[in-house]
């Protein structure tokens, strides 16, 4: 058995799928691809709930039941007011979450990357991040500048015809209370309503392994191990050689020159706090031996809190339950009302109603009515990822701490407001008959509306920034602009963790990016 290779990728993700792809370009270099999860190695194996972006193969609520070997399911704190765990589902399968995301395709705002790069990140500006975004996609919709049409993953938008009376309703409304038309989300200076780009063709999940990897398994220099755990990285001198893993209750070392964490933001500063590369004290606490003390391990966890608005339906409005109409397609990208940061909030539409547990969870209700869902796109507070005990089969304690600031429970009461204005609307008077939640009670009283946003908080799963990327000047950095782990050679993160703040977009596509980048930096020998 092989043993020793150049390059140890660490997760087949949305990131460590890219990665292994454009690392095995060059032949001469042996990549070794682990991955926690399943291999289904082509597109007639895949299970139905990973085929399929939505349409009636889906069970939707798959990723709850008991034993299910395809998905990790983690248990977070959200807020002091919610008594129960919040459930925090993630792939586990090559392709990670891009195997079982929502599918949304977007870039987030240019400042994002932008301010990166004002911090002294310069390699992270928009403008350089650009290129990188457009190597990526095959736009069905767009040409131009901003778009690419050669990439391995298709995007589209959802045209009139093809959504659901909520969709039509919802671009009709916002438009008619001021705000602008946006045919194009993802072009830099968008703002307003309009359809979400999405890569998902034919309702085929377009995810990372299926368009960057399978196409690519026969190079010989790819070795691809799954069903496999890494449970530590080797570090000697400083200096990373390699990782330990666990198949079937054997322990076996492989050997490296780089090792490439890409285990997303809860595996990754999890991995490096097991190896001994975190705060020192809480290192201690654990009975972790301390190799690097690096304080930001697993601080700065950002994440899309959301909040979910639901209305009973008139007879007028059906729902197509056996339909291949995708139950969210349009979105509403705006600045809050006295906010310094462009496009802070979303809200988008859900033609069903689903339980406050998790967005896409099955309800007996589910057809009772509709809904919107309203998202803080740009939180100014942020939560932590910590221990429990130094075992890589016992998941970390997740707190992500919503909305602590005043400023964050503000421009979510706003955004709850338009939602109900919009819901009030002509546009909605023929399908819905009154808000089932927040009362209007609740909406009319500030201190009340508080109250229910904390207790019905829940995660966009767009977590991320637990291993962020800075300048040694930040001691809260782990990892500098190139994803080299602060005080420790030859190790490498890429992933949202590196994130310094969650981006205005769902997270698959940044990610993607961000891997793009890192290959090239590792290729150029930066």
């Amino acid at each position: 058995m092989k043993t020793h290779y150049d390059y140890i990728i660490v997760g087949s993700g949305s990131a460590g799928s890219i990665i292994a792809t454009r690392l095995s370009e060059n032949s001469t270099k042996s990549i070794l691809l682990i991955e926690a999860g399943e291999d289904y190695r082509d597109f007639n194996s895949l299970p139905n709930d990973f085929k399929y972006g939505f349409g009636p193969e889906l069970t939707n609520d798959w990723w709850i039941k008991s034993g299910n070997k395809n998905r990790s399911l983690f248990v977070a704190n959200s807020t002091e007011e919610q008594k129960s765990p919040m459930l925090i589902p993630r792939g586990k399968v090559v392709g990670g979450s891009s195997a079982v995301n929502a599918q949304i395709f977007l870039r987030g705002d240019p400042d994002d990357y932008n301010s990166w790069a004002e911090n002294g990140n310069y390699e992270w500006s928009f403008e350089k991040c650009l290129p990188e975004f457009i190597k990526i996609e095959n736009d069905l919709d767009f040409a131009g500048d901003f778009h690419g049409k050669k990439g391995p993953i298709q995007v589209r938008r959802h045209t009139k015809d093809e959504m659901t009376q909520d969709a039509i309703a919802f671009d009709e409304g916002f438009q008619s209370i001021g705000f602008p038309p946006t045919k194009d989300h993802n072009d830099p200076d968008s703002t307003g309503v309009g359809p979400l780009p999405f890569n998902t063709v034919n309702r085929i999940r377009q995810n990372a392994a299926m368009c960057y990897l399978n196409p690519i398994r026969s190079r010989k220099n790819l070795h691809l191990k799954s069903n496999s755990l890494v449970q530590k990285i080797i570090i000697k001198d400083s200096k990373a050689i390699g990782v330990e893993v666990i198949q079937n209750q054997k322990v076996s070392n492989f050997y490296s020159e780089e090792t490439i964490i890409c285990a997303g933001a809860i595996g990754s500063p999890h991995l490096l706090m097991l190896s001994g590369i975190g705060p020192a004290e809480h290192l201690k606490e654990i009975g972790i031996n301390l190799i690097n003390h690096l304080p930001g391990v697993g601080k700065n966890l950002r994440d899309h809190p959301q909040v979910n608005l639901t209305w009973g339906k008139k007879d007028s409005y059906i729902h197509e339950k056996q339909s291949l109409k995708r139950g969210v397609t349009i979105g509403l990208r705006y600045t809050a009302t006295g906010s310094n940061s462009n496009n802070d909030m979303l809200i988008h539409n859900t033609a069903t109603i689903f339980p406050s547990i998790y967005f896409g969870a099955h309800s007996k209700d589910k057809y009772s009515g509709i809904g919107m869902i309203v998202c803080l796109y740009l939180a100014l507070g942020s939560g932590e990822l910590k221990l429990r005990a130094p075992n890589p089969l016992i998941q970390p304690l997740l707190n992500y701490n919503y909305f602590q600031e005043e400023e964050d429970l503000r421009r979510m009461r706003e955004g709850v407001r338009l939602a109900l204005q919009v819901g009030e609307n002509a546009s909605y008077s023929k399908i819905i008959s009154s808000i089932i939640k927040p009362s209007l009670q609740q909406i009319n009283d500030d201190k009340l509306l508080n109250h229910w946003i904390k207790q019905n908080a829940r995660t966009s799963h767009h977590i991320s920034g637990t291993c962020k990327l800075g300048t040694e000047k930040d001691s809260m950095s782990v990892v500098n602009q190139y994803g080299k782990v602060h005080g420790i050679k030859n190790l490498r993160i890429a992933d949202a963790s590196i994130m310094p703040d969650c981006v205005r977009a769902n997270t698959n596509l940044p990610t993607m990016m961000i891997a793009e980048k890192i290959s090239q930096f590792i290729s150029n020998g930066k």
